[in-house]
């Protein structure tokens, strides 16, 4: 129950947009229509579900201090956690190459559309954010590192998808000209953003 409480708390409380503002720049370029956006969100919930799960071996087994003590008593002195954030991100860096091959080899019209942009997930601050948090945060199980990946991947997709799906309305709409483009949609951001705040005290 605590792993779906933490599941359900990470999309919709510590939604990485609205609550962190993590992942803005691809946030507002991609989110035109709903088509691409779909298509990143997707692949950003598949990275956090990919890597939080692996920086969190990492960072029990490896990184933080004592954590090489199942190599043998000598080596339960050492600390390793000032690797930790170069670390994080060449496993970031990893599964979005391998995510950038796949999309480009199954879905070559999502690839194009994506452009830039696709790349530019290794350095989206939300998957370095989820690494950073649940290292914070100290999770007690891999399960819980999952859950919390997952959900944040879930809460980006929902944000981005959301966003551009109002912005595509807002095409046919009458919005001041001194507001069109980036301006109406900084101001949805705010108002979805409070909208999200509903959900604060949640709890299952």
């Amino acid at each position: 129950m605590e792993t779906l409480n933490l599941f359900i708390k990470s999309i919709f409380i510590d939604n990485m947009v609205f609550a962190y503002f993590l992942g803005m720049c691809s946030y507002l370029a991609v989110s035109k229509n709903v088509k691409t956006a779909m298509g990143l969100g997707i692949a950003v919930t598949f990275v956090l579900a990919i890597t939080l799960p692996v920086n969190y071996l990492l960072e029990n087994y490896i990184l933080k201090a004592g954590a090489l003590q199942w190599l043998g008593a000598q080596f339960e002195g050492i600390d390793l956690s000032f690797l930790s954030l170069i670390l994080f991100i060449a496993v970031i860096a990893s599964m979005v190459q391998l995510l950038e091959m796949i999309i480009e080899k199954y879905s070559p019209s999502l690839y194009n559309q994506l452009g830039i942009f696709l790349p530019l997930i290794a350095v989206n601050c939300a998957i370095l954010g989820g690494a950073l948090f649940m290292q914070q945060r100290e999770f007690s199980t891999i399960v819980e590192a999952t859950a919390f990946g997952v959900g944040s991947g879930i809460g980006w997709l929902l944000a981005i998808v959301g966003i551009a799906a109002i912005r595509e309305k807002l095409a046919y709409s009458n919005v001041p000209k001194p507001l069109r483009g980036i301006g109406i949609t900084f101001i949805v951001t705010g108002l979805m953003g409070i909208a999200f705040m509903s959900f604060l005290g949640i709890k299952l």
